[in-house]
């Protein structure tokens, strides 16, 4: 059992490391952070814009993985007792906020994309690869599907054992 619980977590663990670097690798290969910074004229704080999305995301993977641990409601609830619905219509109005900000972020993030996709052909043609990217995007989607298929008709998301 321990060895099971020892190897999920290998494998959850690299997993999400995988992931995070796969979105990192995208906000730096799309140069969305410089690209925001040149518009608002504020180049000499990219540094300080790349942390707060690093921190920002560790932050909220931390919050949703590890909501029941985090207890940051119940801390809040414990600096203002009695202001329950107070709370209630701040949190709302944090996510409206927070869903604004995430929305223009993907439109941001989809254009810059969309741009990269451009020159997808012209490095294909530089580095000679003809006729295989098929193959590679085809590889891709079949080793999502078999991790899902393993993931779900296997007992790998089951917990509390």
């Amino acid at each position: 059992m321990i060895l099971r619980k020892l190897f999920l977590m290998l494998v959850g663990s690299t997993y999400g490391f995988l992931s995070a670097a796969g979105v990192f690798t995208v906000l730096a290969a799309v140069g969305l952070v410089p690209r925001f910074a040149g518009r608002t004229h504020t180049a000499d704080r990219v540094w300080l814009y790349e942390e707060m999305v690093i921190w920002g995301t560790v932050f909220g993977c931390y919050v949703s993985v590890f909501e029941e641990r985090c207890g940051l409601y119940a801390w809040i609830l414990s600096r203002l007792p009695g202001q329950e619905a107070l709370l209630q219509g701040a949190g709302r109005a944090v996510l409206a906020l927070a869903g604004l900000f995430a929305g223009m972020f993907v439109g941001c993030l989809a254009l810059a994309i969309a741009e990269m996709l451009d020159s997808i052909p012209i490095l294909a043609r530089r580095i000679s690869f003809h006729g295989g990217i098929y193959w590679v995007i085809f590889s891709m989607a079949l080793g999502k599907f078999a991790g899902a298929l393993l993931y779900f008709l296997t007992d790998f998301h089951v917990t509390g054992e």
